[in-house]
């Protein structure tokens, strides 16, 4: 129950939630009186409300229906599509493209024939028709834009189109009249207006799909109090600079899927497109005649999948006493512990030379199974011998210069296999029993016998 203070004009009837010394309404002075209302919470039953118990044996076991958006990254992410009865949050950085893949997915949806009610505070119906014209072929007539504030109107209007997609844009800008005079983005009406929306997505006679869009702080988390992303289902969170052409869409919560699931995404001039065999996009095309020295292939798992990665090198001579150590793709003490096994384990001096590291299309090393490719490229640059373009590597490298094993080493050397490659390079000690139509998979125990297979291959 909610005490509730308001004070009435006794005038003509005017509401204020606080007391004035003139009615804005009808002119009087001195004639607001101070009255108290008692309300149920919303979505809340009633104490005497005798609960309805349920033995967990007996509980009817359902699958989640979904619905699948034919958005190959997104269906990925979001675990082979959206839950019917779900609450998604995504949220990016300004400008990481949240309101164009919102748009987009939209899109999908009604041309399957679901309705689709675009709730925005942000942008007027105007903004929100201009990028449609530019990222859509065609406007399907099942989208439904309400741009109001009001998340008592956004209510009003779910039932009316009786919605089965519902987006807001974004959950801080939208206020419930019950919560006055707390302003939109406070934390009780952002966690109220959620908590309408979750009620509203799990009624039992009719099941409603939400995707919120949350605005990120500078912290690069959510805004305002984390029990959001407790509240809602699935936590989407999109990563990418505003000029870069790759998206990251990474699960960070997921009840119906894989919690660190990873899509990827390219921001075009016509919106958000699907990345669809990332392993072909982060890797340079050449043929067996176009060898460049300063480029060795890795396998990265991104979420449950291997994705294949070119690392590349270019090492030069420094003039100054201390060299450059620039790395777009690793941590710089990352890159400093590696040139240290490099010299001391590999016998390839580099006291005097300037050394960059990155990767083709901007993909981040997180994990130590690059950490061979990335040696191999410097050493590849160092000595000016290019690495045959149908070779990989994969394995981790110690501090004494041995070759290490590292996890899903089974489905990284499928997806490469898939990809072509004819000789993966890994640490020794590995049965495999694997089916393989193209790869051969040479076992190495330490990064001496690594550079001595490199450079003795013509």
């Amino acid at each position: 129950m909610k005490i509730k203070t308001i004070y009435t004009c006794e005038n003509c009837g005017y509401q204020s939630p606080k007391w004035l010394g003139k009615c804005p309404d009808c002119n009087e002075w001195n004639t607001f009186s101070e009255k108290t209302e008692t309300k149920q919470a919303a979505g809340k039953k009633s104490i005497a409300e005798k609960p309805q118990l349920s033995r967990l044996v007996d509980v009817e076991s359902k699958k989640s229906e979904r619905l699948l958006t034919g958005i190959g990254e997104f269906d990925r992410v979001m675990g082979g599509g959206i839950v019917k009865d779900s609450v998604t949050i995504l949220t990016s950085p300004p400008g990481g493209g949240k309101s164009t893949l919102s748009l987009t997915v939209a899109c999908r949806l009604a041309e399957q024939g679901y309705r689709v009610l675009y709730a925005t505070g942000e942008e007027s119906e105007s903004q929100i028709k201009n990028r449609a014209d530019r990222i859509l072929e065609d406007i399907d007539r099942n989208i439904w834009i309400l741009a109001d504030t009001s998340m008592d109107a956004v209510l009003q209007a779910i039932a009316e189109v009786d919605a089965d997609f519902i987006i807001l844009d974004s959950i801080q800008t939208f206020s419930l009249a019950e919560f006055f005079p707390s302003r939109a983005g406070n934390p009780t009406q952002t966690m109220e207006c959620a908590s309408a929306l979750v009620q509203s997505a799990k009624n039992k006679q009719r099941q409603r799909a939400v995707l919120m869009i949350g605005q990120m702080n500078k912290n690069d988390e959510i805004a305002g109090l984390r029990a959001l992303e407790h509240l809602v289902d699935t936590v989407l969170v999109l990563e990418g600079e505003g000029l870069d052409e790759l998206r990251g869409l990474i699960a960070t919560k997921n009840r119906f899927g894989s919690t660190g699931e990873m899509g990827f995404f390219a921001m075009t001039e016509k919106g958000m497109t699907s990345i669809d065999n990332p392993s072909a996009y982060f890797i340079t095309k050449r043929d067996k005649y176009m060898q460049v020295s300063g480029s060795a292939v890795t396998v990265l798992r991104e979420g449950s999948r291997p994705v294949v990665a070119e690392v590349e090198s270019l090492v030069s001579q420094s003039f100054t006493p201390y060299p450059s150590r620039i790395s777009e793709a690793m941590k710089k003490d990352t890159l400093h512990t590696l040139l240290s096994i490099l010299e001391q384990r590999g016998g390839i001096k580099l006291y005097d030379k300037n050394v960059v590291v990155k990767t083709t299309g901007g993909l981040a090393l997180k994990e130590q199974a690059a950490n061979l490719a990335v040696l191999m490229s410097i050493v590849s640059s160092v000595k000016n011998k290019p690495i045959p373009t149908d070779w990989a590597f994969l394995a981790d490298v110690g501090l004494t210069g041995e070759l290490k094993r590292v996890p899903a080493m089974e489905s990284r050397i499928k997806e490469l296999d898939r990809m072509g490659y004819g000789v993966i390079v890994t640490a020794g000690g590995g049965e495999y029993g694997l089916q393989l139509s193209h790869a051969n998979v040479k076992e190495c125990h330490n990064l001496q016998q690594v550079i001595q297979l490199i450079l003795s291959e013509k």
